[in-house]
């Protein structure tokens, strides 16, 4: 090798040596500067989850990737022949693809979890968790080194992940109900923190024992927990008040704004519900006067995919409206979902 070759390598190996030093010294800074490029990038996928239902269909592979990935790189790290060198570069290099699809896929369908949410109810509190998860996805170093560097912690993030994502995407693709849906995607959210959790030497004898424990509480807590949930897509389009209604052409007729105090009163609620083509529901109204619930309507078979949204009208009669009352409506699926509410207040 030439004197020139030589200089020329003893300076490239110079900047290489910097270059790696100074990314090495401000790696934390480097990973959080992109962690704030991921969320302003999750900006853009929730404006596209807020009007194109497509990109759903792709979800099955997103998840079917992050799945398989995790579980391989459980079982590549592990592996004493593999070197800290490359156990790390595996790591960083899946971390960073699941993490990636985690952020597609829990951006796009926050904005669709919101619509179907009602600010005012306890369903807020699952759109306000998946917000939470689809951060966490986005700052890189939290998650690598806590939510995917612990079985735990990797269990019950893509447990719930893929339960939010399967729970959405079954009535848009499949026009599977939501009661239906919830319950398909609690079983496959189980089987995926099984996977994650449990070591496969579990499987047998006492550790089955302790599975279909886990497993039993697990899809408790979703069954019970369904009003919790917004009943992702359906949401609520408009709400109308009246004091009587014109069935032929489904319009109400001199609207109420607000209640007066005094003598009996029968009021006409009106509700547009938007859900996709082909999605089926039954659903049904819910009057509350001041709290307490003063009628239950039938439930109502609603078929999504009209222009102005499926429209289903209840009347409540009230024998008094005491001073300062407030007149609740409830839409409300079968499976006990809010889909929206909104209230006639007496006047000041």
């Amino acid at each position: 090798m030439s004197d020139s070759q030589t200089t020329t390598w003893r300076s490239f190996s110079i900047f290489n040596h910097s270059l790696f030093g100074w990314v090495r010294r401000h790696g934390d800074k480097l990973w959080w500067f992109h962690s704030l490029y991921a969320l302003i990038l999750g900006i853009g996928i929730m404006w596209l989850g807020s009007r194109n239902f497509a990109f759903l269909r792709l979800a099955i592979f997103h998840l079917a990737f992050i799945w398989l990935s995790s579980l391989l790189l459980h079982r590549l790290v592990n592996q004493s022949r593999l070197s800290p060198f490359w156990a790390g570069g595996i790591r960083l290099v899946i971390n960073y693809l699941n993490k990636n699809l985690y952020q597609q896929l829990l951006f796009f369908i926050l904005p669709i979890y919101y619509a179907s949410a009602t600010i005012s109810s306890r369903n807020i509190g699952f759109v306000a968790l998946l917000a939470l998860s689809a951060t966490l996805s986005s700052l890189d170093i939290v998650y690598d080194r806590h939510v995917s560097a612990r079985r735990g912690w990797t269990a019950i993030f893509f447990a719930f992940n893929l339960f939010a994502i399967i729970n959405v995407m079954l009535p848009v693709l499949w026009s599977i109900s939501n009661l239906w849906a919830m319950r398909m995607s609690a079983v496959l959210a189980l089987i995926g923190f099984l996977t994650f959790y449990y070591p496969l030497s579990l499987w047998r004898a006492r550790g089955i024992v302790l599975i279909v424990l886990v497993g039993s509480l697990l899809l408790s807590i979703v069954e019970l927990g369904r009003p919790f949930i917004p009943p992702a897509p359906l949401r609520l389009a408009r709400v109308e008040f009246g004091r009587e209604i014109q069935r032929e052409s489904l319009q109400v007729k001199s609207h109420i704004a607000e209640l007066k105090p005094g003598a009996p009163l029968q009021v006409y609620g009106l509700t547009g519900i938007k859900a996709p083509l082909g999605l089926s529901e039954k659903v049904r109204h819910l009057w509350y006067q001041n709290g307490k619930l003063v009628y239950a309507s039938s439930f109502y078979r609603m078929v999504g995919g009209r222009e102005e949204g499926f429209r289903l009208w209840t009347r409540c009669t009230l024998e008094t409206v005491p001073p300062r009352s407030v007149l609740r409506l409830d839409l409300e699926t079968e499976g006990g979902q809010l889909i929206g509410r909104a209230r006639l207040k007496t006047g000041k």
